[in-house]
């Protein structure tokens, strides 16, 4: 009897161990196009939260501690594992939108955020290799838990949730990862610009996939794409979507300045 995707999704999301849920979502992957998952079934309930390593420590953004003078190996460290967790996250939340939806969408759907979840997973063991090779690996230091903020915030709107997580989260991404790679390179790092380099390219087709998919529903509702990205930014995001942009990346990914550019700081949904 084959796994429901709701069901396998779930497996991942409820896999604690880092490296365990990284090959987790792999797994899944390699299943899926196998055709050994079947996309229907929306029982169980999908989890409120991912289950977490014991560590790192999970901390506010504002508790967080310096990661040390620009350039040292303690602010190299502390970037990669900050790096790590990112994209950590980001496999729970590119599972959680096959899980969550996939069995409403099209197939291709779940095509699109399987791939992306096995290519956040190899993003997050290329950068535990390179903590590894540092004599550390990722929970040795804190993280920040306002990541999966915007996924409780949005479990019920799939539209908000593309908006939100692809268009926003990762295009901010874009926005920085040059000047990270620049930085690594001064520093005679090619293993880590490498590294990201790999991250950057990937990343461009994981905002375009949000904003495909996004423009679908759009046009399946007969809504205009831009204003409702912009009204949905506008509700659900906490802080403002501050330059400066990659306006290159973010155009081979779909999203136009007039997408973008301007966005204020957002009110919380709580509070409107």
């Amino acid at each position: 009897m084959s796994t429901s995707l709701r069901q396998a999704a779930i497996g991942v999301l409820l896999t604690a161990d880092a490296d365990a849920k990284a090959q987790a979502a792999r797994d899944l992957q390699l299943r899926w196009v196998a055709g050994d998952i079947d996309r229907q079934g929306e029982d169980p309930d999908m989890p409120p939260r991912p289950a977490r390593p014991a560590s790192p420590q999970l901390l506010s953004p504002g508790a967080m501690p310096k990661r040390g003078r620009a350039g040292s190996p303690r602010a190299r460290f502390a970037l990669l594992h900050a790096l790590a967790h990112i994209e950590l996250n980001a496999v729970d939340l590119a599972i959680d939108m096959a899980g969550r939806w996939g069995a409403q969408m099209p197939p291709a759907f779940t095509d699109d955020w399987l791939r992306i979840a096995d290519e956040e997973a190899q993003h997050f063991a290329l950068l535990q290799e390179l903590l590894r090779a540092s004599g550390g690996r990722y929970g040795d230091l804190p993280a920040h838990d306002g990541l999966w903020e915007s996924a409780v915030a949005t479990a019920d709107d799939l539209a908000a949730r593309l908006a939100i997580v692809p268009m926003v989260l990762e295009a901010r991404g874009l926005d920085v990862t040059p000047a990270m790679i620049e930085r690594f390179e001064s520093m005679g790092d090619d293993a880590a610009a490498a590294v990201l380099k790999r991250i950057l390219i990937d990343e461009i087709t994981h905002v375009e996939a949000g904003n495909r998919w996004f423009r679908k529903l759009c046009a399946d509702s007969l809504t205009e794409p831009r204003d409702r990205f912009r009204e949905l930014v506008n509700r659900y995001f906490k802080g403002p979507v501050k330059p400066p942009f990659n306006d290159s990346a973010r155009l081979r990914a779909g999203l136009t300045t007039d997408w973008y550019m301007g966005l204020g700081t957002a009110v919380p949904a709580s509070k409107r």
